[in-house]
C-alpha cells in the first residue's frame, strides 16, 4: 500500500497529508525563519497511529532534502509499521 499525499493550502504553510487505514502522515517544509513552520530546514515526515491518542512523531530521518525523500521515507515507514503491526 503507497501512500498518496494531497496538498493543503493553508496560506504561507506548505503541509502534505496523507493517511492509510490505521496511520496519518504530514510532511512540513520547515525553515529557521520565514512564513513556514520554524525547525531544522527541510522537509519534515511524521506519523501518527489513529487508533492510538498519542501525539505525532518524526519518520527517522527528517528533515529531509526533498519532498520526494520525504514521501519515499513515509512509504517506506508504513511498509514497517505494517510488517511490525
Amino acid at each position: 500500500m503507497a501512500l498518496h499525499f494531497s496538498r493543503v493550502d493553508t496560506g504561507d504553510l506548505e503541509l502534505w497529508i496523507a493517511s492509510s487505514d490505521d496511520y496519518s502522515f504530514v510532511i512540513s517544509n520547515e525553515s529557521r525563519s520565514g512564513p513556514s513552520l520554524r525547525g531544522e530546514p527541510g522537509f519534515v515526515a511524521s506519523y501518527r497511529p489513529d487508533f492510538l491518542n498519542n501525539p505525532a512523531a518524526q519518520v527517522p530521518g527528517s528533515p529531509f532534502g526533498a519532498f520526494a525523500e520525504a514521501e519515499r521515507a513515509c512509504n517506506a515507514f508504513l511498509g514497517h509499521l505494517i510488517i511490525e503491526g
